[in-house]
C-alpha cells in the first residue's frame, strides 16, 4: 500500500452517514482541554484516583449513572434507552513509568513513588489519555442523541491495565452482577498508524502475555572470595542465556512465534560485594493460551535446574506477577464494527494489522475471570486506530506504510506523541463501533440517522 493513496477522500459516499461535524465542532474545544490536562497529569496502574474523579464528573454531566471505585478505581456509567441490547464501551486510564521527551507543553513533569517505593517520572506513553478521552466523546455525543438508538450503554474506563490487573480487578468486583452482563464488549487503541487509518485483525488479533518474577538465592560475601559464597549473579547469568532456548528449541515452529524477554535483572550494590540474591523479571508473548503454560513450566524447570547446578542454598522463588489471555474477536460483531468502519471511512482506509505481539487484559471482559463462566460469555471486539498527524506521517522516512512505522515513535516509548486530530477520529472509530451494535431507533420519513 502507498502511503499518498491512503488518505485522499475527505467525505464517505455511502448513503448511510451520520452528520458528525456540528456535535464535534461543539465538543471539540473540551475534548481538546481534558485531553491536556490528562496528559499532564497522568496516574501510574492503581493510582488513577484523579483521573477517575474526572471521568465521573464528565459521565454525570452527561447524563449517565455513576459508580466509582469499582474494581479499586475504576468508574462505570450506565445510560438506559429503552429496550435494546447493552453494549460495553471500555478505555483504560493508567499511564507508565516513563520520563516523557516529546518536548510538547503540556509535557508531563510527574513523578511519584512506584509501587516498589521508588520514585519514577510517569507520562501517557501509550495513549491512554487518547483513549479516555474519545469515551468521554462518545458518551457525550450518544447521550445528546438518544433518539437515534435503542438499549443501554455501558461505559467503563478501566485501571491498571498496563499491569494486567485492572479488568479482573473490576469482574471480581461484581462487575457483571452489579451492572449487568452486556451482550457485546467493544474496545480500540491508538497507535502511531496515520490519522485516518483503522487497524482490524479477525479471531486471535493479540498475544497472551505473563509478566515472571524469578527470585534467585545465594551466599553472599568479599568479591575476592568467590569460593567461600554461592554467586547468584553467576546463576542469574545463566539462566538469561538458558531462556532464549525455550523459544529456539522447545517450540514447535509451526505452532506461530513467541517470546520470552528478561526486561529487569537486580543484585547487589557493590562492586566488591557478591550479594545474597539476585531478582529477575521477564516477559512471556504467546499466540495461544496453552503455548503460555508450556513457556511457564519450562521457565520454573529452567530456573530450578539452574539454582540446584550453582549450589544455590534454597530453590528459587517463582511468580506469576501478571498474566492476561489471547485477545480472540467475535466472528458477528466483529463482522458489523470493521463493516461500518469501512462503510464510513472507506475500503481503503481499513488495513489488516494481523496478529499483534502486544498484550491486553480486555480479553477478561467476556467474564471468564478464574477460567470459567457463569453462563455465555460476554462477545468481544478490539480494533486500532491511528494517531499520527498527516504532517508527521509526511515526515517520517518511508514510502509504505510499514516502512513509515518502523520510523515513527511506537507506543511506550518516551516520545510517542499522538496528536490532537486523532480525537475526534477515535471518537467516531468507537462511535459507529458502538451504534452498529444497538438497535436503531425507526423513524418515518427520516434521513439516515446522525448527531445533529
Amino acid at each position: 500500500m502507498e502511503v499518498t493513496e491512503t488518505l485522499q477522500r475527505t467525505e464517505p459516499t455511502h448513503a448511510w452517514r451520520p452528520d458528525l461535524t456540528l456535535a464535534h465542532e461543539q465538543l471539540a474545544p473540551r475534548l481538546e482541554a481534558f485531553y491536556r490536562d490528562l496528559h499532564a497529569h497522568p496516574e501510574l496502574s492503581m493510582q488513577e484516583q484523579q483521573t477517575a474523579a474526572k471521568v465521573a464528573k464528565w459521565l454525570r454531566h452527561a447524563g449517565y449513572e455513576v459508580t466509582e471505585e469499582v474494581g479499586r478505581h475504576g468508574v462505570v456509567g450506565v445510560l438506559r434507552n429503552g429496550p435494546g441490547p447493552t453494549v460495553l464501551l471500555r478505555a483504560d486510564m493508567d499511564a507508565l513509568p516513563v520520563e516523557e521527551k516529546t518536548g510538547r507543553p503540556d509535557a508531563s513533569r510527574v513523578r511519584v513513588k512506584d509501587s516498589h517505593g521508588g520514585t519514577v517520572p510517569v507520562m501517557h506513553a501509550c495513549g491512554h489519555d487518547v483513549h479516555i478521552t474519545c469515551l468521554m466523546g462518545v458518551a457525550e455525543l450518544l447521550a445528546h442523541s438518544q433518539h437515534h438508538w435503542r438499549g443501554t450503554l455501558m461505559m467503563v474506563a478501566q485501571p491498571a491495565e498496563e499491569t494486567l490487573e485492572g479488568a479482573r480487578a473490576m469482574l471480581r468486583d461484581g462487575l457483571y452482577e452489579r451492572f449487568g452482563k452486556p451482550d457485546v464488549a467493544l474496545a480500540q487503541h491508538v497507535g502511531p498508524l496515520q490519522v485516518g487509518i483503522v487497524g482490524h485483525h479477525p479471531g486471535a488479533s493479540m498475544m497472551a502475555s505473563a509478566n515472571v518474577r524469578v527470585r534467585i538465592f545465594g551466599k553472599g560475601g568479599h568479591g575476592s572470595q568467590p569460593h567461600l559464597t554461592v554467586d547468584p549473579v553467576v546463576i542469574a547469568a545463566y539462566l538469561v542465556t538458558r531462556l532464549q532456548t525455550i523459544v529456539s528449541r522447545e517450540v514447535d515452529i509451526t505452532r506461530g512465534g513467541a517470546v520470552i524477554s528478561v526486561g529487569s535483572l537486580h543484585a547487589g550494590s557493590r562492586s566488591n560485594v557478591i550479594p545474597d540474591e539476585a531478582v529477575l523479571e521477564l516477559t512471556v508473548r504467546t499466540p495461544t493460551d496453552d503455548l503460555q503454560g508450556q513457556l511457564l513450566e519450562a521457565i520454573s524447570r529452567m530456573a530450578k535446574a539452574e539454582c540446584e547446578a550453582g549450589r544455590s542454598p534454597k530453590p528459587p522463588e517463582i511468580e506469576v506477577m501478571h498474566h492476561t489471555r489471547v485477545m480472540v474477536n467475535d466472528d458477528s460483531y466483529f463482522t458489523r464494527v470493521r463493516s461500518a468502519h469501512a462503510a464510513w471511512f472507506g475500503e481503503d482506509r481499513i488495513i489488516d494489522t494481523g496478529m499483534q505481539s502486544g498484550s491486553e487484559d480486555f480479553p477478561y471482559f467476556d467474564g471468564r475471570v478464574s477460567g470459567e463462566s457463569h453462563g455465555a460469555t460476554v462477545p468481544l471486539v478490539y480494533w486500532y486506530f491511528g494517531g499520527t498527524s498527516h504532517e508527521a506521517w509526511k515526515r517520517a522516512a518511508g514510502k509504505t506504510l510499514w516502512e513509515k512505522l518502523r520510523n515513527l515513535p511506537p507506543n511506550h516509548s518516551s516520545r510517542f506523541d499522538p496528536s490532537v486530530d486523532s480525537l475526534r477520529f477515535g471518537c467516531e472509530s468507537m462511535l459507529l463501533a458502538a451504534l452498529a451494535c444497538l438497535d436503531e431507533e425507526p423513524k418515518k420519513g427520516a434521513e439516515p440517522r446522525g448527531l445533529h
